[in-house]
């Protein structure tokens, strides 16, 4: 299925194409636009010339943090993501042979695919990654990417409801990616309600 993130049909090709690619945008969607985020790595690609975990990962820091700097920047803060994308293509290159899809793929020291809830478990380990932007991904996979692993919308938990348009698993279009919106500032209001 065709990913419909950003708005902008080169990047959407990118991240549908390439998990790596789908992994850095999820990575980066914190603190700026989920289009923004999202298109990030077409930016990193048309300004390295390339996109892969190995190049990323070897790339001098401050060559790649220049890229990230680059006007229009790839986010808001170009240092610090600069330097965790790449921690992300180090681990992406070492422990999972440049595939970013064997992450959820790799099957287990049992031989088994792995499930819903060991996915859960590898993404969280992934640098850059907590329990919430793991869970989100997760649902994401699972919603539009094809992902059939057992268990994984229960992994998922909320983000894993089918239509319940609170994270960027849910944007397909431009009306969905409203109801997201919608969704997310009414949580925000909630919680500076509880807050205050």
């Amino acid at each position: 299925m065709a990913l419909n993130i950003t708005g902008d049909a080169p990047a959407d090709a990118l991240l549908t194409d390439d998990p790596f690619a789908l992994l850095v945008g999820m990575l980066l969607d914190q603190q700026v636009p989920m289009e923004t985020a999202f298109a990030g790595p077409a930016k990193i690609r048309e300004r390295m010339g390339s996109f892969d975990a190995e190049t990323i990962a070897s790339v001098a820091p401050e060559a790649l943090a220049a890229v990230f700097k680059e006007s229009p920047a790839v986010h808001r803060f170009p240092g610090s993501m600069a330097a965790r994308v790449q921690a992300l293509a180090a681990e992406v290159r070492d422990e999972w042979g440049g595939r970013a899809d064997a992450i959820w793929t790799r099957p287990g020291l049992d031989g088994l695919a792995p499930d819903g809830a060991e996915i859960l478990r590898r993404l969280q380990e992934l640098p850059g990654f907590g329990e919430q932007k793991a869970t989100i991904f997760l649902a994401l996979l699972g919603k539009q990417c094809g992902l059939e692993a057992d268990g994984w919308r229960e992994a998922a938990g909320d983000y894993g409801v089918q239509g319940s348009y609170r994270s960027v698993a849910d944007i397909v279009d431009a009306d969905s990616l409203a109801k997201v919106r919608e969704a997310k500032k009414a949580a925000k209001a909630k919680s500076n309600a509880a807050k205050g």
